[in-house]
């Protein structure tokens, strides 16, 4: 098997999710090791930011398409990993990241999809949600902030809104970061030891940790929940970085090929401008 087939192998299959059947440090799809991921994760580097190029250029003349990509994972899952060196071989220009915390008092005043609605990426760029709606639907049920008919409400909520997201032009990308509980605790450990990682991190991180069983039900069942033909998820083994990193790269080129990108054809006399060009006197 090549790189090429990880979206189709981590694409999650439909019906009920059992994350514990599923592998956090495998690497599907690809049989190399950590510097040959590294290696095809920049391989793959200039025909993303080609096509990401094309479709940049395509919103000048209408176009409406756009990806979006929504990271989700427990702390140290890597979401700020896959925007350093997945996110980070394109064009910055053409890339919109929100990072969602915790709803200011204007946000509660409105639905809890208001200000997701509002960070939606334009046409031409690539969103990139550093957490995401979803933290309403997850949170929310471990820390009971909601009972089980409204979250049962927002599930439908969120389906009809990526559904609507795709009819308007949008690919949206669903990444579920799948990390071990031991390697959350190694990562933790990391930045602990390390005083220039101190500032990653929160002692509320432990408070998270403690809820382990409970989060890992509330993303099966957002999971299941939410996993749809317009917007599914794919759930990314990332106890590897590397191949974490080399995975969303594949989602994110996968969806770019299958738009068929091209460039914009000229709407004026490329040959005269070329005459006008030769033509022109000295402006030194």
């Amino acid at each position: 098997m090549t790189a090429s087939s990880i979206p189709t192998l981590l694409r999650l299959a439909p019906g009920p999710v059992d994350l514990t059947a599923l592998p956090t440090g495998a690497t599907p799809g690809f049989s190399g090791g950590k510097s040959d991921g590294k290696a095809a994760l920049l391989g793959i580097g200039d025909e993303l930011a080609d096509l990401q190029e094309r479709l940049w250029a395509e919103r000048t003349v209408g176009s409406e398409r756009r990806i979006l990509l929504v990271l989700q994972g427990m702390d140290t899952s890597g979401k700020g990993g896959i925007l350093r060196h997945t996110v980070g071989l394109v064009d910055p220009q053409g890339v919109r990241i929100t990072s969602f915390k915790a709803p200011t008092e204007e946000e509660k005043k409105h639905t809890f999809l208001w200000r997701i609605e509002k960070a939606a990426p334009e046409p031409g760029f690539i969103g990139v949600f550093d957490r995401s709606h979803y933290e309403d639907v997850l949170i929310a049920r471990v820390r009971e902030l909601a009972d089980e008919a409204e979250i049962e409400k927002r599930y439908d909520a969120i389906n009809e809104f990526e559904t609507r997201l795709a009819d308007e032009g949008t690919t949206v990308i669903k990444a579920m970061l799948h990390i071990s509980a031991d390697t959350q605790k190694e990562r933790l450990k990391e930045r602990l030891d390390n005083p220039e990682k101190h500032w990653k991190y929160n002692p509320g991180d432990l408070d998270e940790r403690a809820l382990w069983p409970a989060y890992r039900e509330a993303y099966e069942r957002a999971l299941e929940r939410t996993s749809t033909q317009f917007a599914p998820w794919y759930v990314i083994p990332s106890d590897k970085k590397w191949y974490r990193n080399l995975a969303v790269g594949h989602l994110v080129l996968e969806a770019l090929r299958a738009m068929d990108l091209a460039w914009p054809i000229a709407d004026f006399d490329v040959e005269a401008e070329k005459e006008r060009l030769a033509r022109e006197v000295s402006v030194r």
